[in-house]
């Protein structure tokens, strides 16, 4: 039986719902409302999902929806939904779409004209964030390539990005993982790991990268389970900021007045408006006397 405030889901409606990535009780009451109420639940796995439906006593069909058979098991859905039924997409933990399955049947559904709805939920990068005491902007990469030479290229191409960056990471290559970074970003970057976030045994540990990969090694029990990184953004560089600056405001000088040159030139980059203002006096000054 529901109760008298519970939000039970609206006919010809997918629903996104996020499920717990450890603890149980993390669900919300939203998520059990939908989930009691709708005809059918998609899920990533029939048994992890079905598990935690019936821990909340919920006795629901249940349809696989995996990797390999999502346009399959869109057909389904959208024919459910055409039934004036609703369904609940799930995946094993976490919200689908977000390195799991479930990006091909909401974009199917939607094309389809059906509402999706999203349940938002308990989620690792959050998580991690939450409480990794980084400022300023960040960039999720989900799984990085599981290939030495495929995941170096991509984290050359993150290195020099000035924000935090986060990924997963399964515990068979975290160590391999953490040398790739050494090697590409240096031994002293900074890195916040979380570790079976949410879970029996969740921790938490924030190092340089060289520390990191000897704090796991010190502890073979501290490679097991699913982690989260969170790679700091690296230190800024006064002297390439500075030149970039100049740069810029070389280039806008050519257009515009001195002070529209520094006024939007500080938007741009950053830096100080008065001491781009004073640079573009002196540079308007050398090209006078040119």
């Amino acid at each position: 039986m529901m109760p008298d405030d519970a939000q039970p889901a609206r006919p010809s409606t997918l629903y996104v719902v996020a499920t717990p990535i450890g603890n149980r009780r993390d669900i919300s009451l939203r998520a059990l409302d939908v989930l009691r109420s709708v005809a059918l639940v998609a899920a990533e796995d029939t048994r992890v999902s079905g598990a935690l439906l019936a821990a909340y006593g919920i006795r629901v069909p249940l349809l696989s929806c995996r990797e390999h058979n999502e346009r399959e098991a869109a057909s389904r859905i959208i024919a459910a939904l055409g039934a004036g039924d609703s369904v609940a997409l799930v995946s094993d933990a976490g919200t689908p779409g977000i390195s799991d399955p479930g990006a091909r049947v909401v974009r199917a559904v939607r094309e389809a004209g059906f509402v999706v709805s999203p349940l938002p939920g308990a989620s690792a990068v959050t998580a991690a964030l939450s409480v990794a005491g980084i400022e300023g902007d960040w960039s999720f990469h989900g799984f990085l390539p599981p290939k030495t030479a495929a995941r170096r290229k991509v984290l050359a191409g993150l290195k020099d990005r000035p924000c935090a960056w986060v990924f997963y990471e399964a515990p068979h290559r975290i160590l391999e993982t953490l040398a790739d970074l050494v090697q590409e970003l240096g031994a002293t970057r900074r890195c916040f790991l979380g570790r079976e976030v949410s879970k029996h045994f969740e921790q938490f540990h924030a190092a340089s990268l060289g520390d990191l990969v000897g704090w796991l090694q010190a502890d073979t029990d501290r490679q097991r389970g699913e982690f989260v990184l969170v790679v700091e953004a690296p230190e800024a560089d006064p002297d390439a900021e500075n030149a970039r600056a100049e740069a810029v405001l070389a280039t806008l000088m050519e257009e515009l007045s001195p002070s529209q040159s520094a006024r939007l030139a500080a938007r741009l980059t950053g830096v100080n408006k008065s001491t781009l203002y004073t640079r573009a006096l002196a540079l308007s000054a050398e090209r006078d006397a040119d």
